[in-house]
């Protein structure tokens, strides 16, 4: 068994660790604690597939607070990036929608933008990077086919038609006009080590301009990016990232449930509105290497008073068809809805956090198999548990019994587990199942 455990580095166990304990999704370490989800990431991983090839896709993740949405969004995004993608995440709040009276549209864009990340800049802020590769990777390309050197006036020609080619692609598409401006503007900036330029044409890029005036005299450009086109550039972002040498570009948003949670009919249909327009887009073909995924709970989709589902287009999209159903999902619908992890899951999980838990604090495993299967049959035996628990209860219960059991060696987990606070009255189906596994992983 001991050869079997996979040795977690102290940093990213504190990280997990950590996170998981304050029902927070780490960014980092994913990959030691990914247990079930292997249909979810399959289907998806299909999809990233179709966006590489040029194509586009647009999938919403259902589940319950705490089910694993972020969990599997940040595996995802893990995933992509590894293949060489652009990655832009955001979650929404009362200042971030899809579409607002006051610029809350726009934030979502600039949340967006600010966190562009790359395999090597997984942290977010990599504009300035993939700005400053594509021209060196251009400059490099130009230098190899021409066999000319870096300084040579020829070299800087052909270097300008390559720069040109690319901005007059980009130029064909909405707003592609002024956008390969400002990309020919950073690339001369770049050259001539204006970095005063740079940063102003950054700027632009991630919408912080606010008067029309300021960016004419800036750039030379008389428009801004707004409430109402800021989808638009996401295109044509994508469409010059796979240009600059990236696989495509992934956009991921969360808690949808603040759509939901709009208290004026206008403004929620207006979002709802904005929401159809990009999903008609991308499977209509008329973006291209782009994916889209968004997370949101049951209520925030099926609510059809005001949920998603209160805008009829969208409902006549999205609703499953009749032959759907638990345990049978349709992975290549629209809407993926997370199935709870299985007890047998749970214990998997539960055992490779112990591991970690030990190996960060340096000391021999204190919770055996016939713990950890006592401790699942535990928490699925609360009443409802079959409908009810999500993976971040049992995650934030069973750390804070690692922690206990460090902290106080006198204990072991046989006495925690019998206590009062680990004592539930549960029905007789659940009861009767929860022995079922406990039997099943007694060994």
């Amino acid at each position: 068994m001991e050869a079997n455990r996979q040795r977690v580095p102290r940093r990213i166990a504190q990280t997990v660790l950590n996170s998981l304990k304050g029902g927070v999704v780490p960014r980092i370490g994913l990959p030691y604690i990914t247990v079930g989800r292997k249909n979810e990431i399959e289907a998806l991983l299909h999809d990233v597939d179709i966006v590489a090839e040029g194509g586009a896709s647009f999938r919403f993740i259902v589940g319950r607070y705490g089910s694993g949405k972020s969990f599997l969004l940040q595996t995802i995004r893990n995933y992509v990036m590894d293949r060489g993608f652009i990655v832009a995440d955001a979650d929404l709040s009362p200042e971030r929608r899809l579409q607002g009276t006051r610029g809350q549209g726009l934030a979502t864009y600039r949340e967006l933008i600010g966190n562009l990340s790359t395999k090597t800049k997984p942290e977010g802020g990599a504009l300035t990077l993939v700005l400053d590769r594509w021209i060196n990777n251009v400059q490099a390309q130009a230098a190899q086919e021409t066999g000319l050197s870096f300084g040579d006036p020829a070299l800087t020609a052909a270097v300008d038609g390559k720069i040109a080619a690319v901005t007059a692609s980009v130029s064909e598409m909405v707003h592609g006009f002024e956008f390969a401006r400002l990309l020919s503007a950073y690339y001369h900036a770049y050259v001539s080590g204006d970095d005063t330029t740079k940063a102003k044409v950054v700027r632009w890029f991630r919408g912080e301009y606010t008067l029309k005036r300021e960016a004419k005299e800036d750039l030379g450009v008389n428009i801004l990016i707004t409430d109402d086109d800021w989808y638009d550039y996401l295109k044509l972002f994508a469409a010059f990232f796979r240009m600059a040498g990236y696989s495509g570009m992934m956009i991921m948003i969360d808690e949808l449930v603040n759509l939901y949670k709009i208290p004026h009919t206008v403004t929620r249909q207006y979002n709802y509105e904005k929401l159809l327009t990009m999903y008609n887009d991308t499977l209509q073909g008329k973006a291209k290497y782009l994916g889209i995924l968004m997370g949101a709970t049951p209520q925030a989709l099926e609510d059809k008073r005001r949920g998603i589902y209160s805008y009829e287009a969208l409902r006549s999209r999205l609703a499953e068809g009749r032959f759907s159903k638990p345990g049978a999902r349709d992975l290549l619908a629209p809407v993926i809805r997370l199935e709870p992890l299985n007890a047998e899951e749970m214990l998997v999980l539960c055992e490779k956090l112990a591991d970690m838990h030990a190996g960060l604090y340096g000391y021999e495993r204190l919770v055996e198999t016939e713990d950890l299967a006592s401790f699942i049959r535990l928490e699925f035996a609360r009443i409802g548990a079959d409908q009810n628990i999500t993976p971040r209860e049992v995650i934030r219960d069973f750390i804070e019994l690692l922690d206990l059991l460090y902290q106080h060696p006198d204990m072991t987990a046989a006495q925690l587990l019998q206590s009062e606070e680990f004592t539930y009255t549960p029905s007789e189906a659940v009861s009767n199942r929860a022995d079922e596994t406990y039997a099943e992983f007694t060994i």
